[in-house]
Order: structure tokens, then C-alpha cells, then sequence
């Protein structure tokens, strides 16, 4: 397993990858990037991530969820479509799913039942949450300890926050999935003083892609694209960071998304 990696967070089912699919997913493995986990952002989302799994069963799993952006149309009909969607063998987690008031595309609200909801369905099928949290971060630390004691697990997707809000992940049990946003030398920098504090059995990482292209990326890719291939870049910072070596992280990383995700 020497050098491998495994993207716990690819959205490869975003319109940017439709005409050259099978060329980043070759690409991603000639890289390394032996696993990826595609995110479902909503329903549709959703089942396009978990055909995309069906149709490549030695190189992708994925998610079942609604982003918080999505809250305000998750009813009745979508849990039920949701539980049908995490009853597949290669559905591992539920989510994106969290808080974001950032943006509020969708009222808070409306946010926290969705939430609520999906915590309660992770709860009752088993399996771990892939969480997303913006700017909402005492609402949902508070629904998320609420509900910790019935789930198998979490991962605070695409972690950029600082010390307080990695304390008090680590102290709800989660995991962190660190990104490109690590590459960044204007935004990227709070992160960078707190991931060497996250407990190397805790710590993934993900490329968001085609989200997130690492901005000390060189060359940059003209399309400005972010891929799967790109997540040694993203590993190597990390180690970098972390003071350990490129393979340490790689097997640690692996070795934890295997067994958090049941790979």
C-alpha cells in the first residue's frame, strides 16, 4: 500500500468531468489515488455519485445526502428516496450533509431539519456522516453532540477551521478531511498551524475536485479544474506540515478512510 492514497471527498459526477471521465479516473489512479469516495451534494447528485461507484467497483464508493444548500426541498419523499439510495452496497456514508450559513441558500431553519433528519437516518442505517459546516459552527456542534452517541461516525469535510473548532470535533469523536485549501498561502494559513494537532488515526484527505484546485498547484491547468490526480500534491503539503514522511501519511490516510468507510 506504499504510496497510495484515497480521495475521501470527488464530485465526479459535476459537469466539468463529462467528456473526459475515464481519462481523470486513469489519471487519478495512475497517481496513486487508488480509492475515491464520490460525495452526493442532493438526491440527483446522489444517485448519479452512486452509479458512477456501481460502474467502477474497484476504484470508487460513494455518498447519499442533501447539502445544506438544498435543505428547503428535503421532505418526506427524499428521506425515503435517501434510505433507498444508502440501502446500496457501495453507499458508505451519509451526507454532504450539515450547516452552512454562509450562504443561507436555504433558511436555517430549514438547514437544522435536514440535518436532524439525516443525523436520525445515519443513526438507523449505520452508517458514518460526511459533514459539511460554514459559519455555523455552535448550531451545529450542538445538533451533532445531540445525536454522536447513535452514530458510527463522522467526518468534518473539507475542515478549515482553527483550534477551537478542531477541539471541539475531536472531542465529538470525528474525523477531519483536509483539502486543498492547506495550499493556500492567503487563506490556508489558521489550517495550517492546527493540522499537525489532528491525531493521525482522525486525519484524511480529499480533493473536493473540480473544487479546490490547490493554489500552489505548477503547472495550473488552464481550465482551472481541480482532480483526483492532483491529491499527492495535496498529500504532500500535509506531510509536509505534519513533519512526516510522504508514505507515512499516505498509509495512515488510507489506512483510516478503509476502515472509517468500510472499503
Amino acid at each position: 500500500m506504499s504510496g497510495e492514497l484515497t480521495d475521501i471527498g470527488s464530485n465526479l459526477w459535476h459537469d466539468s468531468f463529462t467528456g473526459d471521465l475515464a481519462e481523470v479516473i486513469a489519471r487519478a489512479r495512475a497517481a496513486g489515488v487508488t480509492r475515491q469516495v464520490v460525495t452526493g451534494a442532493d438526491l440527483a447528485s446522489s444517485r448519479a455519485a452512486a452509479a458512477l461507484a456501481a460502474a467502477h467497483p474497484t476504484a470508487l464508493w460513494s455518498t447519499a445526502g442533501v447539502h445544506p444548500h438544498h435543505a428547503a426541498g428535503f421532505d418526506s419523499q427524499g428521506r425515503e428516496d435517501l434510505l433507498e439510495l444508502l440501502s446500496g452496497p457501495r453507499v458508505v456514508a451519509v451526507g454532504e450533509c450539515g450547516l452552512d450559513y454562509f450562504r443561507n441558500f436555504s433558511p436555517r431553519e430549514a438547514q437544522r431539519a435536514a440535518f436532524t433528519a439525516q443525523l436520525q437516518i445515519a443513526a438507523a442505517v449505520a452508517k458514518p456522516v460526511f459533514l459539511h459546516q460554514r459559519d455555523a459552527h455552535a448550531d451545529f456542534a450542538a445538533i451533532l453532540a445531540e445525536y454522536r452517541p447513535a452514530l458510527v461516525g463522522g467526518v468534518a469535510h473539507c475542515f478549515t477551521g482553527g483550534a477551537h473548532e478542531l477541539e471541539e470535533y475531536l472531542a465529538l469523536g470525528l474525523s477531519v478531511g483536509i483539502t486543498g485549501w492547506i495550499c493556500d498561502e492567503r487563506r490556508g494559513l489558521g489550517l495550517r498551524e492546527v493540522v499537525p494537532r489532528v491525531p493521525s488515526a482522525r486525519l484524511m484527505i480529499e480533493s473536493d475536485a473540480p473544487y479546490l484546485l490547490p493554489r500552489d498547484l505548477a503547472p495550473r491547468p488552464k481550465s482551472r479544474r481541480n482532480e483526483p490526480a492532483y491529491l499527492p500534491h495535496i498529500a504532500g503539503t500535509v506531510a509536509r506540515i505534519r513533519g512526516e514522511s510522504f508514505d507515512t501519511l499516505a498509509a495512515t490516510t488510507t489506512q483510516n478512510a478503509i476502515r472509517f468507510f468500510g472499503l
